[in-house]
């Protein structure tokens, strides 16, 4: 897992911190498959990349955990694939 990507269980996103603002992403651990639901940066963030790091840290633990990603979330589906060495995740 990124060092960065926190994985905050008990409210079910990923998040990832910067200058005090959040970018997270909200998901369900289902099966063998990782379900994306959203995914939001604070809006100070916006425009820097930290969703995209964000979605990179994800798609890490995906992998790590053996996961197939389910976005249901529009930017979730366009970042994984536009970054065609996750494209194997994509369920």
């Amino acid at each position: 897992m990124s060092s960065d990507i926190r994985d905050n269980v008990d409210r079910h996103r990923f998040e990832l911190e910067r200058n005090g603002q959040i970018a997270f992403a909200t998901y369900e651990r289902r099966g063998s498959d990782l379900v994306i639901r959203h995914v939001e940066a604070a809006i100070p963030l916006r425009g820097t990349g930290a969703a995209g790091e964000l979605m990179k840290g994800v798609a890490d633990i995906a992998r790590s955990e053996g996961r197939k990603i389910t976005p249901l979330c529009g930017y979730a589906f366009a970042w994984i694939r536009r970054h065609k060495e996750y494209s194997d995740l994509l369920n």
